[in-house]
């Protein structure tokens, strides 16, 4: 492994759009609207590896024309993806941006330990993504995030409405990107 990357504060996106089946038909639109310096993660878990891995190289492209960067959740190393998002022990060691899921404190410490540069702290809201699932709603959201050590990417049920009214680094979205009428 070679040297590890440096990457500062203000190297961290403050838009992060994820992909899965839900939002695939509006990717191409979506990323169009991230602004420069977004960061879209390629997770894409129901396709078979051969169509995943031409979808990645596919939305990698156009991310990189618009200035933007693909990181990838379980992507092989050959696919040369520019950072890894997932749990702690997925990011640690990893090359380029790492970005650690967490749900409590807890989970950002173990991410700060294993070296994320951030985390996406979930669920804010209520979200599709898992119907019925408890959320951490405003009030302990922004608690966690005052305590964390790295910087906070909002992720859950998140609008750009939303994002302007939490005080932290960023914010993420499945829907609130694709569907066409959020605009970070």
């Amino acid at each position: 492994m070679g040297k590890r990357q440096i990457i500062s504060r203000q190297g961290v996106p403050r838009c992060v759009l994820l992909t899965d089946a839900r939002n695939d038909a509006g990717l191409e639109r979506a990323i169009t609207r991230l602004p420069r310096g977004s960061v879209v993660v390629f997770r894409h878990y129901h396709l078979n590896q051969d169509v995943r891995r031409d979808r990645f190289q596919h939305l990698s492209k156009l991310t990189e024309r618009r200035g933007g960067l693909v990181i990838g959740a379980r992507v092989p190393s050959g696919w040369r993806a520019g950072g890894v998002y997932g749990s702690a022990k997925e990011v640690a060691g990893a090359r380029g941006l790492r970005l650690a899921t967490a749900h409590s404190l807890r989970e950002i410490g173990m991410a700060a330990r294993a070296g994320a540069h951030a985390v996406l702290l979930s669920p804010v809201f209520a979200t599709r993504s898992h119907p019925g699932a408890k959320v951490l709603g405003t009030a302990r959201f922004l608690m966690l995030a005052r305590q964390s050590p790295l910087p906070v990417i909002a992720l859950g049920g998140m609008t750009a409405a939303r994002a302007r009214r939490l005080p932290v680094h960023g914010w993420a979205a499945i829907d609130g990107f694709a569907s066409g009428y959020a605009k970070c």
